[in-house]
């Protein structure tokens, strides 16, 4: 056999007291027998929300079950019969011992209890014991085993003793408290029942408070009865009649099977565990010894006292990662509370697709499509790669590389890697997926109440830090499409208003002289005609080009319009601006040197220098330019060299 041995635990709302039960025991055998322990756990069915189900269990679709030495599944807690089925198709193909817990699957080791005869002791103890007919019924799902067997046993018991079986006496639930509330409204109604039998204790509770609501005694006057026994149910006023399920045995039988399997000892594939009803207060009986009032007041506190700290933390946390701009930021606040869960390995584990749209191009033409486009989004797995933004270890936090999905965590199954208990929760938005947490050897999974709003804590600002960044990158996009013009990839006319502002102001208070040169590209519309708009696009990017290469010295430039471009500078004097028209002109004959084109790239253009009055608009300055510019360009016309000089004879 194996020196370490690896199982898998498949399981949903892991806080509630029946699954706390079962893996209670199966903590306990694995850590007697040097197990290590993997639990892959999602809180499904929390408020009817599908898409919620479905970020959920997705975790499952992590699993890599050929991998582990054994596979434990708490089948019926995945309320959703599309991951439950998906779960078993996937396990029934592989060569690794599986138990499945309270589902008899052909294929799989089983435990189970007998539902049925469970359920028929309690109904027929109302009947025999309290002499009642009127007995409702809360269900839990149809398509729930343990529920549809409990709601069999209740029909076939009515029938065996000849009470008639009326279906407006049954109400069709989730086992969460409040279908109890909407249970007791529908069956009041009608006659009031003399008693309502629950398939669990959650509904229970609920239908004794909504009863208590209305001033309707329980036993007195509606008798209760729930089903396993939690610790809710045991002190409860009054304490409620249950079946008490051997939970904790169950979870160690599960790894004692999977152990007797690895080591080749013949066993049983299926057994039935035994179950006990405790009838209570709450059917009028008091057969069960309630606890100790002293030990009940320091549970209690210690209780409470938890569930405080944890309010604390879970605000603290919800505080601090509230202004991240970024995802170091994010991981530098994150830090502090990842050692208040008292951990021995704490991983953020995030999708690569995560960056998606945040990284893209920029330039692509279709960003903004891009940045938002739901097609990045990753629904069902966990894509290929993990990006890992936080990962702790023995106290220390280190930087960790990424990793392919398919190792699930690194070093897992690493001989050097030490017997632990390894949780995997998911991080997801509604359906979308964002990544998974995966923590070690900490009491916090199982012991915290708020477990899930911590995991749901930690997906919400990360969510909230990736919008930051879209946004900011959006952001600055809009702004460059705004400001710079798209062609020539300089200032257009709001770029330059923005641009010059304050140095045109400040000029104006400080009395300092600024600079206007209007320039005019020589020839656009022949370029256009002769050689196509791609040709003339180019030489306006080309003579963008010169500008930007020129103004060295904080020299302002813009893309006007169409053919035109503007250059404004502060402080400047006639000596500067003569030199700079000397630079435009000589570097556009270098590139028309260079470039070879079709064409010859030239510009006529004029400057004007003040010092701006208080009342002085800046495109005051501009016209005046341009105005000077205009006499430039004519003074060209009459010249020989603009009739011969600017198209080069003989080319086309």
């Amino acid at each position: 056999m194996k020196q370490h041995i690896h199982i898998a635990v498949i399981a949903s709302t892991i806080d509630e007291d029946y699954q706390s039960g079962i893996l209670s025991g199966i903590r306990q055998f694995a850590s007697a027998n040097g197990i290590t322990l993997a639990h892959f756990a999602a809180s499904g069915n929390i408020g009817g929300d599908e898409r919620h189900d479905t970020g959920e269990y997705n975790i499952f679709s992590l699993v890599d079950f050929q991998q582990f030495d054994g596979v434990i599944l708490l089948i019926n807690t995945i309320q959703n019969v599309k991951y439950r089925e998906a779960v078993l198709e996937r396990v029934r193909h592989i060569h690794v011992p599986t138990v499945c817990i309270d589902k008899d699957v052909p294929e799989l080791y089983s435990i189970c209890i007998d539902n049925e005869k469970a359920m028929c002791n309690i109904v027929e103890h109302f009947i025999l014991h309290h002499g009642y007919t009127r007995i409702n019924y809360v269900s839990g799902p149809a398509d729930n085993i343990d529920s549809s067997q409990r709601l069999k046993a209740y029909r076939d018991v009515l029938k065996k003793y000849g009470i008639p079986l009326e279906e407006k006496r049954i109400y069709h639930g989730n086992f969460v408290s409040h279908d109890g509330a909407n249970a007791v409204q529908k069956f009041l109604q009608d006659e009031m029942p003399q008693a309502i039998v629950c398939a669990n204790d959650n509904m229970a509770i609920g239908v004794m408070n909504a009863l208590a609501v209305r001033g309707i005694r329980v036993p007195e006057e509606i008798a209760v009865s729930g089903f396993d026994y939690t610790y809710n149910a045991r002190n409860y006023a009054p304490s409620l009649t249950s079946v008490e399920r051997p939970l904790e045995r169950v979870g160690q039988l599960a790894c004692r099977k999977i152990l007797n399997h690895l080591e080749e000892i013949p066993q049983e594939r299926s057994e039935i565990m035994d179950t006990q009803c405790r009838f209570s207060q709450s059917c009028g009986c008091n057969q069960v010894s309630l606890m100790d009032t002293d030990e009940f007041k320091k549970r209690n506190f210690t209780v409470l006292e938890s569930f405080s700290e944890d309010i604390s933390l879970i605000s603290r946390m919800a505080s601090a990662l509230t202004s991240c701009d970024s995802l170091e930021h994010y991981a530098e606040n994150l830090k502090p509370f990842i050692r208040e869960i008292n951990c021995k390995e704490f991983w953020l584990c995030l999708c690569d697709s995560w960056t998606q749209g945040i990284m893209a191009d920029e330039n692509e033409e279709n960003y903004l499509m891009h940045i938002l486009s739901p097609e990045d989004y990753i629904i069902e797995g966990y894509g290929n790669r993990m990006l890992v933004p936080l990962a702790y270890r023995d106290g220390s936090f280190f930087e960790m590389w990424d990793f392919s999905v398919l190792e699930m965590l690194p070093g897992l199954f690493s001989d050097e890697n030490e017997r632990g208990e390894y949780y995997f929760v998911p991080l997801h938005i509604g359906e979308r997926t964002l990544g998974y947490c995966v923590m070690k050897d900490s009491p916090f999974p199982v012991n915290s109440k708020l477990f899930h709003n911590f995991i749901t804590n930690i997906s919400n600002s990360l969510e909230s830090v990736r919008k930051f960044l879209c946004l900011n990158r959006i952001t600055q996009k809009l702004n460059k499409l705004y400001t710079v013009d798209t062609l020539a990839n300089i200032n257009n006319r709001n770029g330059f208003r923005i641009s010059t502002q304050h140095l045109f102001q400040a000029c104006i208070r400080e009395r300092k002289p600024v600079m206007l040169m209007f320039l005019d590209m020589d020839g656009l519309k022949y370029i256009n005609d002769t050689f196509g708009h791609k040709a003339g696009d180019n030489a306006i990017w080309c003579m963008a080009e010169v500008l930007r290469q020129v103004c060295t010295e904080q020299e302002v430039c813009c893309r006007f319009g169409g053919d035109e471009f503007i250059i404004f500078a502060a402080d400047y004097t006639e000596q500067k601006a003569e030199n700079l028209s000397r630079k435009i002109r000589n570097l556009l004959e270098e590139t028309n040197r260079k470039k070879k084109f079709s064409y010859t790239l030239a510009a006529s253009l004029g400057y004007y220098i003040s010092v701006p009055e208080e009342d002085t608009n800046l495109f005051q300055l501009v016209t005046i330019a341009d105005h000077i510019m205009y006499e430039e360009k004519k003074r060209h016309k009459n010249s020989h060299y603009l009739k011969q000089g600017i198209f080069r004879p003989g080319m086309e």
